[in-house]
């Protein structure tokens, strides 16, 4: 019994001592924000303005998504668009009183709804600042390949080989 005793005592100490060690060294270092390197090339606590696209691009029609659940792309160009507290210039288009003049598609149902699930008149606050989700595109070469392959084509690849089969 004694020797555990002993062992315990022991370890109580140890654990005093690097803890204290610890707390020192970590006193000894301030962190600051500067100490962090960021891809941004700007403090953490600084808005950089995001620089414009070059190369801006109007399609004709809507363009294919890179993923299942991203957001559709704006297949036009934005650039002089206004979104801001007071104006919204994506809806004098894409909101739902305004779509059967501009022969815009409508903003999802989703957007009219709130986290609750509840329907209201008008875009949801949190769903007003559509260029959060959506975004123009840019003829610009991709920085990474892009493997993702739809489900439909996957599907339909799935019975051509069912059909090759038989």
């Amino acid at each position: 019994m004694k020797t555990v005793k002993q062992n315990v005592v022991k370890m109580a100490a140890l654990l005093a001592l690097t803890s204290s060690a610890f707390l020192a060294t970590a006193a000894d270092k301030v962190i600051h924000e500067d100490d962090f390197a960021t891809l941004r090339g700007t403090a953490i606590t600084s808005e950089p303005t995001p620089p414009p696209l070059k190369n801006e691009v109007d399609h004709k029609g809507t363009l294919g998504r890179a993923f299942p659940t991203q957001a559709p792309v704006v297949p036009h160009k934005v650039r002089k668009y206004q979104v801001n507290l007071k104006v919204n210039q994506c809806l004098s288009c894409h909101d739902r009183s305004r779509i059967k003049e501009s022969k815009a598609p409508m903003v999802s149902v989703t957007h009219y709804m709130t986290r609750d699930n509840h329907f209201l008149a008008q875009v949801s606050p949190r769903r007003y600042f559509c260029t959060q989700c959506h975004v123009a595109q840019d003829e610009a070469k991709p920085l990474v390949p892009n493997v993702f392959i739809d489900v439909d084509k996957l599907l339909e690849a799935a019975e051509a080989k069912k059909s090759a089969e038989h």
